[in-house]
């Protein structure tokens, strides 16, 4: 890293030279089918867990209205995304958008954000896979107590050692891997729904099975304030979806492949989404029992094969859902550290890469290692305070939530800031709704954030959360904000799109002593001129 400097605005440029980029290489891989399997794996343990518990707080209806809102507000910021990422095709997805449309400091709050949400997101995840693998073995093998090789503290650790292991075995691994599991949770669920239906046991009157409070209908026992807290259980239908800008740097055509891959991989989610909120509580104990269930398809199997061991290894092979989306969120932490790291908001460390593999090792270990530290804390004060194993689930998908819907907001006002401050730029795929859709979607993501507030179990968490996203904006006004490297998506910003994209042109394009002393935009070099980076 060399000592040349530029200062613009409130941060300052350091000059990279060509060795800083090539000890943080990518290698591109992924195609249509991997792109549209990491966003559908990503999302789908949604399907097995945690949506459920938003029948707990708002009843059938109460869920139901919130989740239509959802769908909506995911459809609006898919269209906006689809649009900006090939626009921007950088591997710092939301972080890039907003650093283009908002400069540096909106740049690091909303890569901070969704860094969060891909962090807090495997711990919640891995909660839920550490007690139902307690459940599968207790059940399978007769085993009673809690011995220590079967706590959820123990599967939460394996579950990280094995999972990030495989993410760190390179780009090729990872999408294989994403493909077949994604597969494999997709047919799960449809024979469960098969299952279901033809079970003669499908009662639809348990959908509305929660004794209403006073004053209060079947439809909505909690009134309409019910809806509110159950929006971001709603939301968990759909969350991580738009981690698919994260692989621009790894995938073979980013421009054509990611926003066909969004769009679709919603599509099929919104459409397992509606089938197992419909089935799902419509059997065994129907909503009033699945409110507080940290398993609901396993209770739903048990409901429709019995409580023997025929149940536990369905809940067994269900468990790759669970499995599909922490492997593919690993994957989405491990990009979004890297990029905030490459262009230095985070410390330039964790953005090496692996120099034979060609991933970012450090980065899926330092977010593994907080995602566990976190799910067991989580796990502990759950048990201290006689928490039952759904409600401490609840708790790290609020926190998860928090990140997600603040990155959501900043997102939607990024694709209306660029399509004002950038008209020109090329935009090989345009957002159907447009500049409405994404003011839509972020209106509905502040109010979802505002929501997040009004359930009480789960406020300690969110405002912990809160805390920590300060923490790091302090250390970004303290540290980081001196520290700058023009990585693609700085280019990209500096350059208003000249520069930036470095499927077409590389890395290191432009210099900092290019940039302005004015800190306005860098002019566009013309073709073939030098490429930038001290030696």
């Amino acid at each position: 890293m060399s000592e040349e400097r530029r200062k613009v605005g409130t941060v300052a440029y350091r000059e990279a030279s060509p060795a800083y980029f090539a000890k943080r290489a990518l290698k591109r891989h992924a195609a249509f089918w991997s792109l549209w399997s990491l966003g559908v794996a990503a999302v789908i343990s949604g399907d097995f867990y945690g949506w459920n518990l938003g029948l707990g707080v708002g009843g059938f209806g109460g869920l139901l209205i919130a989740t239509v809102v959802i769908a909506i507000m995911y459809y609006g910021l898919v269209f906006s995304i689809a649009e900006m990422s090939p626009a921007l095709p950088h591997t710092g997805g939301a972080y890039s958008f907003a650093r283009s449309a908002f400069g540096p400091w909106g740049g690091f709050i909303t890569g901070l954000a969704e860094n969060m949400e891909y962090v807090i997101t495997p711990a919640v995840v891995v909660g839920a896979m550490g007690f139902l693998m307690q459940a599968i073995v207790q059940a399978l093998f007769n085993v009673q107590g809690d011995p220590w090789w079967n706590t959820p503290y123990v599967w939460f650790i394996v579950s990280y050692i094995v999972f990030v292991g495989i993410n760190i075995r390179g780009i090729v691994a990872t999408m294989r891997f994403t493909v077949a599991i994604n597969a494999i949770a997709l047919g799960i669920l449809a024979i469960f729904f098969l299952s279901v239906i033809f079970s003669g046991k499908l009662n639809l009157s348990l959908l509305t099975n929660i004794p209403p409070t006073s004053g209060n209908s079947w439809f909505l026992p909690f009134g309409l304030a019910g809806i509110f807290p159950a929006i971001p259980f709603a939301i968990w239908f759909y969350l991580a979806i738009e981690e698919l800008p994260l692989a621009a740097e790894e995938s073979h055509d980013p421009k054509r492949d990611i926003p066909r891959a969004a769009i679709w991989g919603l599509t099929t989610l919104v459409i397992t989404g509606a089938l197992i909120f419909l089935l799902n509580p419509a059997i065994g104990g129907g909503s009033k029992d699945l409110g507080n269930s940290a398993t609901p398809l396993f209770d739903g199997f048990k409901a429709v094969f019995g409580s023997g061991t025929g149940a536990a290894l369905l809940a067994l092979i269900g468990l790759v859902g669970l499995i599909a989306s922490f492997f593919t969120i690993i994957y989405a932490y491990g990009r979004n550290t890297y990029s905030l790291s490459r262009a230095g908001y985070f410390p330039h460390f964790l953005s090496v890469t692996h120099p034979t593999l060609k991933t970012p090792h450090i980065a899926l270990i330092a977010g593994g290692v907080v995602g566990l530290v976190l799910a067991c804390l989580l796990t502990y004060l759950g048990t201290q305070k006689n928490l039952v194993a759904g409600q401490v689930v609840g708790a790290l998908l609020y926190m998860a939530v928090f990140g997600a819907v603040v990155s959501y907001a900043m997102q939607c006002a990024s694709f209306i800031f660029l399509r004002r401050r950038l008209p020109n730029i090329e935009r090989p795929y345009r957002s159907p709704v447009g500049v409405w859709g994404a003011g839509i979607a972020g209106v509905i993501a502040i109010i979802s954030l505002i929501s997040l507030y009004l359930n009480e179990t789960y406020r300690p968490g969110v405002v912990g959360t809160l805390v920590y996203f300060l923490i790091g904006i302090a250390y970004f006004a303290i540290v980081g904000r001196h520290r700058l490297v023009l990585s693609p998506e700085e280019e990209f910003a500096l350059t208003q799109g000249h520069h930036g994209d470095p499927e077409r042109e590389g890395y290191g394009k432009t210099k900092v002593t290019d940039i302005p002393a004015d800190g306005g935009a860098v002019p566009a070099k013309p073709a073939g001129a030098p490429t930038g980076g001290s030696v």
